[in-house]
């Protein structure tokens, strides 16, 4: 029998399991139905409170290979699977309190260009990306501006007022609620 922390085991696997943050859902759902899809969203809250969980939801939607880009991903494909088990090529996901550094941005960054390798979108999930330096969010910003079509930017974090302005008006915004 394999340990599994119990956050992880019970964590929401699509939007429908996902207990409030109606407002957040609705927008998504709505977007998705649509697909007119911004190039970089912004998620904001209190630790716990969903912010890369609903990420997670969000990079499924997009490159779920049986319902295609739709708020509700099968959870069986190859895509779906790969990404709740956190082994998805094109789900890029870095923890930017620890890689601070802006030469740890420009090598997260060096692939931007290439088309995703097995997904329809290449997602970059930076978690807690108010952590990140200066000059980070300036080599970030460069891409931000003018992103490849095949690339979404999911940043999450707890202290949105740490974000420079010109990377907060360049993402769709999202303040998730306790």
């Amino acid at each position: 029998m394999s340990y599994q922390v119990l956050a992880r085991k019970w964590r929401p696997q699509n939007f429908i399991e996902l207990a409030g943050q109606d407002h957040v859902l609705q927008a998504l759902v709505n977007a998705l139905k649509q697909q007119r899809l911004h190039h970089a969203y912004l998620f904001t809250g209190t630790r716990g409170v969903g912010k890369t969980t609903i990420a997670r939801i969000f990079a499924k939607c997009l490159n779920c290979e049986t319902n295609g880009i739709s708020p509700e991903p099968c959870g069986a494909c190859g895509s779906c699977v790969e990404i709740a088990e956190g082994r998805f090529v094109d789900l890029i996901e870095v923890d930017a309190a620890s890689r601070t550094n802006v030469e740890d941005t420009r090598e997260l960054l060096e692939n931007v260009q290439y088309t995703p390798t097995r997904g329809r979108f290449k997602v970059y999930l930076i978690d807690e990306v108010h952590m990140l330096s200066t000059h980070s969010f300036n080599t970030l910003l460069i891409t931000l501006e003018e992103p490849p079509a095949h690339v979404q930017f999911l940043l999450a974090t707890t202290d949105p007022q740490k974000l420079p302005v010109t990377i907060l008006s360049r993402c769709l915004q999202f303040n998730l609620k306790n």
